[in-house]
């Protein structure tokens, strides 16, 4: 089971990023999908997650700046990052849940990607 995710970089603040994380679709499947990020010194805190029916939810501190989203022809699911600020700046983990519905604690994800950095610059 592996989730692969690209797509971070070095961006100034109120730009923006599209993350990817590609899987296979043994792990894809039916299941809800995340992101998380760990910024250093912190603990991993959530970002953003969808069901397999595309039903969402988002961290307070992201919402109307981020977007989940996934294309379950590919495999994929995608974290566009838009309005970005120097505190979102953390390494970011895709996630897959153990099931269709929407994932809401760390309890229910159970594959994890090797995550990708995403620096924003003041």
């Amino acid at each position: 089971v592996q989730l692969q995710a690209s797509g971070g970089g070095l961006v100034q603040a109120g730009g923006s990023l599209r993350l990817s994380c590609a899987t296979s679709g043994r792990t894809f499947g039916s299941r809800g999908m995340g992101w998380f990020r760990q910024a250093p010194g912190k603990e991993r805190e959530f970002v953003a997650a969808i069901a397999w029916t595309s039903i969402t939810s988002y961290r307070d501190s992201v919402k109307g700046r981020f977007t989940i989203s996934r294309d379950n022809a590919k495999n994929t699911v995608f974290l566009q990052m838009n309005s970005l600020q120097p505190e979102d700046t953390a390494v970011y983990y895709c996630a897959a849940g153990l099931n269709s519905r929407l994932p809401t604690s760390l309890a229910d994800f159970g594959s994890w990607g090797q995550g990708t950095l995403v620096t924003v610059s003041s």
